[in-house]
């Protein structure tokens, strides 16, 4: 199964966390969506923010690896990490994202 896995964070963090993610190969490709406006509850309050969204592109086997690592470099202490199941794609694509994220 592959999966787009959604983590927002602080935009200056964005690009350095898709970057590590790719090159160690627990995502195929990392899509930055620069400046999102954030509502959420936090602490009792309602706050507001400017993320970055990022768009992780994974498969199910390399979910763990991924988690663990977003997890390390986060800098929130509770991430927002939502991994959604891509139940059509195009057939080269998920080729393409298979082995894009093998450990070969």
């Amino acid at each position: 199964m592959s999966l787009v896995v959604l983590v927002t964070l602080p935009p200056d963090a964005a690009h350095a966390l898709a970057r590590t993610l790719v090159e160690e190969r627990v995502a195929a490709c990392v899509n930055v969506v620069n400046e999102v406006h954030s509502v959420y509850r936090w602490a009792g309050e309602v706050a507001e923010d400017r993320e970055a969204l990022l768009l992780i592109k994974t498969t199910g086997e390399r979910y763990p690896d991924l988690e663990a690592r977003v997890r390390q470099l986060h800098p929130y202490e509770i991430p927002e990490i939502i991994a959604l199941p891509m139940d059509r794609a195009l057939p080269e694509f998920m080729g393409w994202l298979t082995e894009s994220t093998s450990n070969v």
